[in-house]
């Protein structure tokens, strides 16, 4: 059973589900493929006046998530998966575009 079950176990009815933080190294490749191109895919993301392929923009958030400065989050609540970009102090996060 992996950590995010047992998480998710833990949560009693009616109680809100806590977010949970998924390691990008516990995804197989094609899983973080998947979900660097749905976040990279689902804003309409503005890069001035030259273009950046998919490629390039999906190598960006995985660099961001390298370097500790993004988090994958799965919410339970609504069963949706997302990155976040960590804020300085890493006491909060905050819902960012590549």
């Amino acid at each position: 059973m992996t950590e995010a079950t047992d998480e998710l176990e833990r949560t009693e009815p009616g109680e809100p589900a806590e977010p949970i933080f998924v390691p990008y190294t516990e995804l197989s490749e094609d899983a973080l493929r998947g979900v660097l191109e749905s976040f990279v895919l689902r804003e309409g993301t503005e890069y001035g006046e030259r273009d950046v392929s998919l490629d390039q923009k999906v190598a960006q958030v995985e660099r961001q998530l390298q370097r500790g400065e993004a988090q994958i989050v799965f919410d339970p609540e609504s069963q949706t998966i997302d990155i976040v970009v960590m804020a300085n102090d890493r006491s909060t996060t905050r819902r960012d575009t590549p």
